[in-house]
């Protein structure tokens, strides 16, 4: 909607009362010298993911497992359950739009992860509640058919009207892009339905979330920029993440078969701007859920996804990605008299394993040793020849296949 030109939204008759506001000067502006009085901290929800007044959002191509992570994370705040391993400040209401899935599908999600964490339905009512999408929920914003102009859509009352009722503390929107129907690489298009989100998220004081797709091209953890379509969404939410599956470089440094690898993805900060980021990947393995729903013809019945964290071998526990490039940086640069590591049992002076222990000072001898094994097996490190520039031999050192490297996302 429009008033005099200008863009309006729905929770402006909403009252906000900033420190010492003066509504007599010219811009409701007040007076920081004057601010004595105590600021409220922030009200997280689920560790750095959910935040009363903030936007935020989930970034993954099609299938990774994106929407189960979030419903798991959802039912953590529902529950009040570390479910993701993930801290639970209050246990609070969700309400979930769930606009690709049907009602039965999202039954079907949503069963499949009671069924594995165990939750009873008990714990749901009251608390969780879900809507899918039909063609008279509307949109938060869309095109004027006559104008061409933008108009405020129905759904962004519905919403504030159901915020208010059920006194909801975080709501899922699945995805962004079925929120609307403006241009989606519309920068200023998006920034009104992102600026819609955040009014809403400050007035109301609730948490929002819009899971959003990636753009096609190769995995890249971490990085905010892949969400399809305008910069201006990810530019307006504050709390972004990114799920990438794990990568056959990084299933090689971890020592995991490549069929695990299909199942494990990785959650990465790809832009907190109100906390610290993660100092490394956290990492999540898809599980298949059986629903137990066989009918005479389907006997089966239904297998459905959810996630469960996932620690890597013990053997690299703890150790992020960006320290395992250091340790294999310097076992490729060699030694300064020009000789090479090696995994030769017996050596000391040369000994690849020490570059490890001095890169994880935490990691036993024997660890470390591991991890130099691991490697070797999976082809990241290799033996080849050279001249040991003392004593003019010709010997083994070790190289890194640097097409193996894992990810330098986190």
């Amino acid at each position: 909607m429009s008033r005099n030109g200008r863009f309006t939204h729905f929770v402006e008759d909403i009252p906000r009362d900033p420190p010492q506001r003066d509504d007599d000067t010219p811009l409701g502006e007040w007076d920081a010298g004057d601010d004595e009085g105590v600021i409220p901290p922030r009200e997280w929800l689920l560790g750095n993911a959910f935040c009363r007044g903030f936007v935020s959002s989930l970034l993954g191509e099609g299938g990774s497992g994106k929407t189960a992570l979030r419903l798991v994370q959802y039912l953590a705040v529902v529950t009040g359950r570390p479910l993701s391993e993930e801290y639970v400040f209050t246990r609070s209401k969700v309400m979930l739009l769930s606009l690709e899935d049907s009602r039965d599908e999202l039954r079907r999600r949503l069963r499949a992860a009671c069924l594995h964490y165990g939750i009873a339905q008990s714990e749901l009512k009251g608390r969780l509640f879900v809507r899918t999408a039909s063609a008279d929920l509307g949109k938060i914003m869309m095109v004027d058919p006559a104008k061409g102009a933008l108009m405020l859509g129905k759904l962004a009352g519905k919403i504030e009207r159901a915020i208010r009722e059920r006194g909801i503390a975080l709501v899922a929107l699945d995805p962004f892009v079925k929120v609307h129907s403006v241009g989606e690489s519309d920068n200023s298009a998006i920034d009104q339905v992102m600026q819609v989100l955040a009014d809403m998220a400050i007035a109301l004081n609730v948490a929002v979330d819009t899971p959003h797709h990636i753009s096609k091209g190769p995995a890249d953890p971490g990085n905010a920029n892949r969400g399809r379509g305008a910069s201006s969404m990810k530019d307006a939410a504050r709390l972004v993440f990114t799920l990438t599956r794990m990568s056959p470089e990084e299933a090689q440094a971890f020592g995991v078969s490549e069929a695990q690898r299909q199942f494990l993805v990785r959650l990465d900060s790809g832009k907190v701007n109100i906390a610290p980021p993660m100092t490394e990947a956290k990492w999540f393995r898809l599980v298949s859920v059986s629903l137990d729903n066989g009918t005479d013809l389907y006997p089966s019945g239904d297998q459905v996804q959810t996630v469960e964290p996932w620690t890597p071998p013990q053997t690299f526990s703890g150790i992020s990605n960006g320290t395992l490039n250091e340790i294999l940086s310097e076992i490729d640069t060699g030694l300064p008299d020009g000789n090479r590591f090696t995994d030769a049992p017996n050596v000391r002076d040369r000994a690849a394993w020490r570059v490890v222990e001095k890169h994880c000072p935490t990691k036993s001898e024997g660890t470390c040793r591991e991890i130099i094994k691991t490697w070797l097996r999976s082809g990241l490190l290799f033996r080849r020849d050279y001249t040991n520039p003392v004593t003019h031999k010709r010997v083994k050192g070790l190289v890194v296949d640097n097409e193996k490297r894992p990810s330098k996302g986190d």
